[in-house]
């Protein structure tokens, strides 16, 4: 069949029907029937030839028609990640108000320029003149950034099944697709221990109740709550927040050769999960590039800051800033972190640089 992919190179767009066993059985009976005509002259076989041919023409026109006047559009949900199902709703309008559509499958096209993110098919046996029909299907972007085109395919088999014709939709709307928030097990265990320094932090002498937990040995008695405790019969100590509220700051370097581009995707992909992971667990962020600086939720909330890293891209060259001295937990991200020896982001233990080798890193153990 090396030709028949020859002719579809060389001819694209032009193919929209593949004929399928049922219209080569068909067309061999055509062959076959016009032979006979010919050969005996029968006015009889003339007819049927002529019958035959109408049919065939016929379901041509009727497979077109039916693929005519179909509108798709494409319901996403406001934030979306890559390589993590997102549910999205496919709305179909039947345009044509007196003629229904029948036997239509919707399909993802992967094979397309620009593929849609769906992998399945879905079959409605009949779309009624000017009716709107909803599905729910799963998309998955395999990598982050811009999305501005996603093909669909429609093809239909009726009314006889002798060609499937098919029929491209492009549907045309910007989808920003944040990077995958499905961690490495390293990356969730960095989130985790900044989670737990930041907690630890956040208890300590101030004037803001913080909560009310069991009394440990050594204590001092004059933090003992005595409703709690003769209400749970246990000793339960108040503990109060620390008058300053402390945040984290996440560096990534964009400094990165092209030979770096798998390690830069994983430091973009760590950055937005602790990111994340620590927003939600009610802590403050800020994210620093050369480009970028923003505090969440002071300047702006998560999504600002997975939006700007699901755009974000490498560059060659660009110095560090120092660390800031007053924030207690500070990483940085870098494809050179031998560079940075110097710059006083190894001083203390509230420091951790990232580079290759720790990220790399996928059994599992903590960065």
């Amino acid at each position: 069949m090396t030709w028949w992919q020859n002719l579809r190179t060389l001819w694209p767009g032009a193919l929209r029907q593949q004929v399928t066993r049922t219209g080569l059985a068909y067309s061999g009976a055509i062959v076959i029937v016009t032979l006979a005509a010919v050969l005996s002259a029968n006015n009889l076989l003339f007819l049927i030839l002529a019958a035959m041919l109408s049919i065939l023409g016929i379901s041509g026109f009727v497979s077109k028609l039916t693929l005519a006047g179909l509108e798709i559009d494409l319901l996403l949900p406001a934030h979306i990640s890559a390589r993590r199902n997102v549910r999205a709703t496919l709305r179909f309008k039947n345009l044509k108000r007196w003629m229904p559509s029948f036997s239509i499958s919707v399909t993802g096209s992967p094979g397309a320029v620009h593929p849609s993110g769906y992998d399945g098919a879905l079959f409605f046996p009949a779309i009624p003149g000017g009716v709107t029909l909803e599905e729910i299907i799963d998309l998955r972007f395999p990598a982050r950034g811009r999305y501005n085109e996603r093909t669909f395919q429609l093809s239909t088999r009726f009314p006889f099944g002798f060609a499937e014709r098919r029929e491209m939709v492009m549907l045309r709307h910007e989808v920003i697709v944040y990077p995958s928030l499905e961690p490495r097990p390293s990356v969730k265990a960095l989130a985790e221990s900044l989670a737990g320094e930041m907690e630890a932090w956040r208890r300590g002498p101030g004037h803001d109740f913080y909560r009310i937990r069991p009394y440990e040995v050594l204590e001092s008695a004059r933090h003992v709550d005595w409703k709690a405790t003769a209400h749970t019969r246990t000793l339960q100590v108040r503990e109060f927040a620390r008058d300053e509220d402390q945040m984290i700051v996440i560096y990534l370097d964009l400094d990165a050769s092209p030979a770096q581009d798998a390690w830069f995707e994983s430091a973009v992909e760590c950055a937005a999960f602790v990111s994340f992971y620590l927003c939600e667990t009610g802590h403050r962020v800020r994210l620093r590039t050369q480009e970028f600086d923003m505090v969440s939720p002071a300047e702006g909330d998560i999504y600002a800051i997975l939006r700007y890293l699901a755009l974000v891209s490498r560059r060659t060259g660009g110095g560090l800033p120092s660390p800031d001295p007053s924030c207690p937990l500070q990483i940085l991200l870098s494809a050179y972190p031998q560079r940075l020896s110097g710059s006083g982001w190894n001083e203390g233990p509230g420091f951790r640089i990232v580079g290759p080798d720790t990220l790399g890193d996928e059994n599992g153990t903590a960065i």
